[in-house]
């Protein structure tokens, strides 16, 4: 899985809620609760997260995600990414309207 504007949104979301489910997690993120757990395995291998379980519970619905320090980082330098990208298109946008109101 390459990081991108889920990943981030997801690690944004665990860094806000650490005790949340993944289903409750899909649905605020508008993902399907496989494409979820995907995304969520996938951040864990490459060391973004790490998934514990707080309660010894046989159902295992109870987690904690946490993001490790490469993920609080990932996250970081995802968002300026994403800031930049957003100036960018302003930027041309801004150049684009400026030429049609010359004409």
């Amino acid at each position: 899985m390459k990081i991108n504007q889920d990943s981030l949104k997801i690690l944004i979301k665990l860094s806000n809620k650490k005790n949340i489910t993944q289903r409750k997690l899909a649905s605020e993120l508008g993902f399907s609760l496989g494409k979820l757990n995907y995304c969520i395995n996938a951040l864990k291998q490459k060391g973004l997260i790490k998934i514990e379980n707080f309660k010894k519970n046989k159902d295992k619905i109870n987690y904690l995600y946490v993001l490790t320090p490469k993920g609080i980082s990932q996250k970081m330098n995802l968002i300026l990414l994403f800031m930049k990208r957003k100036m960018n298109d302003y930027e041309e946008l801004k150049k684009e309207l400026n030429k049609k109101n010359e004409f």
